[in-house]
């Protein structure tokens, strides 16, 4: 059974833009390095939004930025993202649906609210994770896959204990949907209050994260997780145990770890200092590709 070595709880939030309000759980300057492929996580919400019928049709998020080096995996549970990069992905999502957009060798890109919940407004929650690329493929082409409801595959746990869905990787010869450059397994859990202990097998030797949305869990049967917290598990073993207190929503993050260097600086994450000044020049000269703002959203 796999240890806890370490427990985060996010507390305070800053806006990113003016459409997301989130609390970061760890970042590449701090916890990534034990947590390879994973360089950053943002919970946004829960949060309420009023209906925004902005006259000129502008709508809340955060503006066109670059990135290079990585991908972000973002999994909306509840409202609508509309994203758009200078490489032709984007795309809309929804409740329980994810994006998980390759920057690579480098893009521009811009996330809105949706246009229908710009409209009507209502409950918005969702978790951002920046992944690290290997450094043979940080300057491949950039790639956006959007990932639907009906694409991934929900396992019933054992005992009644509630469901698993497979965002990326393997559970029980359950396939996820996302195409990675390394071993990743990203799994959405719902389990029900008071369920038995669950035992789930993932590789040996591979990052293993729990996130705790909501609810309220017990991690090796140790350590008790609630509303916006985290455990990182120890990389030996091939079990986690899980066993749910109250009804509760979970994501896990496992991975094998890239043990290359992790140099990041503001939106690119590279291997040398080099190579990070080389990717704002790159931004700075035009060769990230520009792009029109959503629906003139560029405020």
């Amino acid at each position: 059974m796999k240890k806890v070595l370490h427990t985060q709880r996010a507390d305070t939030s800053h806006w990113v833009g003016d459409g997301f309000p989130v609390r970061n759980l760890f970042n590449y300057n701090d916890l990534a390095k034990h947590i390879s492929p994973f360089l950053l996580m943002d919970y946004a919400g829960p949060a309420d939004f009023p209906p925004y019928n902005h006259p000129q049709g502008q709508r809340l998020g955060v503006g066109t930025h670059p990135h290079r080096g990585f991908e972000t995996v973002t999994v909306v549970y509840t409202g609508q993202v509309e994203h758009r990069d200078s490489a032709g992905g984007g795309g809309v999502i929804e409740n329980d649906e994810i994006q998980w957009m390759t920057a690579a060798s480098g893009l521009v890109h811009e996330e809105r609210h949706g246009k229908e919940f710009s409209k009507t407004g209502g409950r918005f929650e969702m978790v951002q994770l920046w992944v690290n690329l290997p450094k043979k493929d940080k300057m491949t082409k950039p790639r956006y896959q959007a990932l639907t409801k009906k694409q991934t595959p929900i396992v019933q746990l054992p005992n009644h204990a509630g469901t698993l869905r497979v965002i990326a990787g393997d559970y029980q010869n359950h396939l996820g949907p996302a195409k990675t450059y390394s071993p990743i397994n990203m799994w959405d859990l719902r389990l029900n209050a008071n369920s038995s202990p669950l035992e789930i097998k993932v590789p040996e030797n591979h990052t293993a994260v729990i996130f705790v949305l909501s609810g309220e869990v017990k991690v090796s049967g140790s350590h008790t997780l609630k509303d916006a917290e985290l455990a990182i598990l120890e990389t030996s073993g091939d079990t986690l145990m899980i066993e749910s207190v109250s009804e509760s929503k979970l994501l896990f993050l496992g991975g094998e770890p890239l043990n290359e260097p992790i140099i990041g600086y503001g939106p690119f994450v590279m291997n040398t200092q080099a190579e990070i000044m080389k990717a704002f020049e790159d931004f700075e000269a035009g060769k990230m590709g520009t792009m029109e703002p959503i629906d003139g959203s560029d405020h």
